[in-house]
């Protein structure tokens, strides 16, 4: 096992003849049983008017897994707080937490939508980022009690928040003292030092806390497990050359174009694969590299039981 604690995240992403209703209950479904695995989280994550990821309501659904889970603390990988009002936001998890005292983490992106109809549909600019630093302060102050406005509930809640970040949003999670969630890529060890060195200790958090993304799966054999990738890998050269992210599906074509294999290669790339040894070895080593925390996984495939299999491999 890893000497760090191991969560999960499900971007609810769609399979080839299920209808987006059952794709959201297989998540609530898919909780239960990562929940009987011991790992310690469950996030779900924010998307707007993409084809083949119905997670759009990430509290929404934060409260479905809650209702049926028992111990996972439950999550969002996580709300983008640009599309939304950092009181209501407020609210919701205080909602959260009230309803399931204890077990919600609060997790905050700094994404807009992915298209000039999505962000005019959600009232925002492409620039709405870069307001992100303070809709976090803002949304603190109402769960601090710091406002002059109040979070009916919320406000004096124990609810950790968790900054999703790439590059700038790093430095940010430093400056607010505040957990960060880092996706692994090869520059890892030296953001987490950079989060490390220039951290703030705050009330949410005395000490850095880094939760590093990774995509994994284990199989019996390391081809086995590289099957598993496959789906997923296929699907992001699909929406790179196309637009449009289709459902997972359990083959693959044979006959790819030289631009649909090249993006279908480096979706491959930096992930990690093998038998339980395998990839417990390397994510050990990936863990003591960066001093990380924690190892949050992403991993999707066609097949949700044999991704089950993987996850009960990989925590074994």
């Amino acid at each position: 096992m890893l000497s760090v604690p191991l969560s999960v995240l499900d971007r609810s992403r769609t399979r080839v003849g299920e209808t987006e209703a059952e794709t959201l209950r297989a998540t609530v479904d898919f909780a239960q049983q990562v929940e009987a695995l011991g790992y310690k989280r469950f996030w779900v994550s924010e998307h707007h008017s993409v084809p083949g990821v119905v997670g759009s309501a990430p509290t929404v659904l934060a409260a479905a897994v809650a209702a049926r889970t028992e111990r996972i603390r439950v999550g969002t990988g996580g709300v983008m707080l640009p599309n939304h009002n950092p009181l209501v936001v407020a609210e919701q998890f205080g909602v959260l937490e009230s309803l399931y005292p204890g077990r919600i983490d609060m997790g905050l992106g700094r994404s807009v939508g992915f298209t000039n109809g999505v962000r005019r549909a959600l009232g925002v600019e492409k620039d709405a980022a870069d307001d992100f630093s303070t809709q976090v302060q803002e949304l603190l102050g109402y769960l601090a009690g710091t406002s002059d406005v109040h979070a009916r509930p919320g406000e004096g809640l124990d609810i950790p928040p968790f900054i999703l970040a790439v590059g700038e949003g790093a430095a940010i999670a430093a400056s607010l003292g505040l957990p960060v969630v880092l996706a692994a890529r090869p520059d890892s060890e030296e953001l987490v030092e950079q989060y490390r060195t220039t951290f703030q200790p705050s009330a949410w958090s005395p000490e850095p806390y880094v939760v590093l993304a990774v995509t994994a799966a284990v199989g019996d054999t390391t081809e086995a497990a590289r099957r598993l990738l496959l789906p997923e890998a296929w699907a992001s050269a699909y929406s790179r050359t196309r637009g449009v992210f289709p459902p997972l599906q359990p083959e693959i074509p044979a006959d790819m174009t030289a631009r649909e294999r090249e993006f279908y290669e480096n979706a491959l790339r930096g992930q990690y694969y093998g038998t339980s040894d395998e990839v417990q070895a390397a994510l050990e080593g990936l863990v003591q590299r960066t001093a990380a925390d924690e190892v949050l996984i992403t991993t999707n495939t066609y097949d949700r039981d044999d991704l089950l299999a993987s996850l009960a491999k990989l925590i074994g």
